[in-house]
């Protein structure tokens, strides 16, 4: 299930139908990265994408490089499949004009106070409960509450329509919170049955389950190909079917390519010295002396060091290579993102936009 270069496939998502797509991931993953570079790359055929944010830490911001974002829709970015890296005579009809993807950062605050407005009609009333601090305890002494207006927002975002009938956005991303949240924080039916049975609190999960579990929603966790961020990959998706919420795809992070060829890395264990010894010396990092004693001594500091590197070198390649058999064991799509020596800058983003819209993940 894993796409590779290479494969003619790569250009066909995997995800049509889905308008939903929810990024999870263990902490230091790069959740957040990979989930603008999926708004980026659905976006690149011309279509306008929302990225939301639900953990206030202002990632989005600091990615684009922009100021803190405010608790609104705004305009963030503009995508063509030229800026991806991607031809653009492969666009379908009505996809040359450039994507537009907006941001949101979802303060629950702000949120909870448009829900009692939209319900309550408490209008300066509400705006009085927040001065003495009802709102913060409102919403930390029943989180489920504060889930229900995180995804509800999500979720009317992704159904909303303009008034010319259209969807007013094509896809909606969510960077969600951590693996080990998710699903508490997706199932808000299960964390307000304690709070309200009935009454707009119950409809309004009910309305947002009804999302979240449909086809139009895809949860896809990002990890590297580490234990523990793969275990924390594959403990996360039993939790998910467990729960009946729609699976999407695992996105592997920070990949780094292999330096070593196969044959190199199964000799890695023999002894070598004296052949590195002497390749050492053929390119010329004995210095100028052609004595064999002469270049031995004066390559022989460099052997050890190199000797260790390639032992590191071949047990991080047969521990990825196990990683990838695990995350091979869930049969669903996997999609791999290099790692950047440089860093992710806004360039950086873009390329890993457009590897995903190669490898099919939009």
């Amino acid at each position: 299930m894993a796409r590779t270069p290479g494969q003619a496939d790569r250009r066909d998502p995997d995800w049509e139908g889905v308008r939903l797509h929810v990024v999870s991931g263990k902490g230091g993953t790069g959740k957040t990265t990979l989930a603008a570079a999926l708004a980026l790359a659905l976006a690149a055929e011309g279509g306008r994408v929302l990225l939301i944010e639900v953990e206030g830490r202002q990632g989005i911001a600091e990615l684009f490089g922009i100021a803190a974002l405010p608790y609104e829709e705004r305009r963030i970015a503009s995508v063509s499949r030229r800026q991806l890296g991607l031809p653009a005579g492969e666009a379908p009809a009505g996809g040359a004009q450039p994507g537009e993807v907006f941001a949101l950062a979802i303060d629950p605050e702000q949120a909870l106070l448009e829900y009692l407005e939209m319900f309550y009609k408490l209008g300066r009333a509400g705006k009085a409960l927040q001065k003495v601090g009802f709102v913060d305890f409102a919403t930390t002494i029943a989180p489920g509450v504060r889930d229900v207006l995180l995804t509800g927002k999500a979720c009317e975002a992704t159904r909303r329509k303009d008034p010319d009938g259209r969807r007013r956005y094509d896809a909606v991303v969510m960077d969600a919170p951590p693996t080990g949240r998710l699903t508490r924080f997706l199932n808000v039916n299960a964390e307000v049955a304690g709070l309200a049975r009935i009454g707009p609190i119950h409809t309004q999960a009910q309305a947002v389950m009804r999302v979240l579990k449909s086809p139009e929603t895809a949860v896809h966790l990002v990890t590297l190909l580490e234990e523990m961020p793969v275990q924390e990959t594959v403990d996360g998706i039993e939790e998910l079917h467990a729960a009946k919420l729609p699976v999407g795809g695992v996105l592997v992070n920070l990949v780094r390519p292999p330096v070593l060829d196969a044959a190199a890395v199964s000799a890695v264990d023999g002894d070598h010295r004296e052949d590195v010894a002497l390749a050492l010396g053929e390119a010329g990092l004995g210095g100028r002396s052609r004595k064999p004693e002469t270049v031995r001594a004066a390559v022989e500091p460099l052997i050890d060091p190199l000797l260790e590197q390639a032992r590191e070198h071949a047990e991080r390649v047969e521990l990825e290579r196990a990683q990838r058999a695990d995350l091979q064991q869930l049969r669903i799509p996997t999609y791999e993102l290099p790692l950047l020596g440089e860093g992710v800058d806004l360039g950086g983003l873009y390329r890993l936009a457009g590897e995903l819209k190669r490898q099919g993940a939009a």
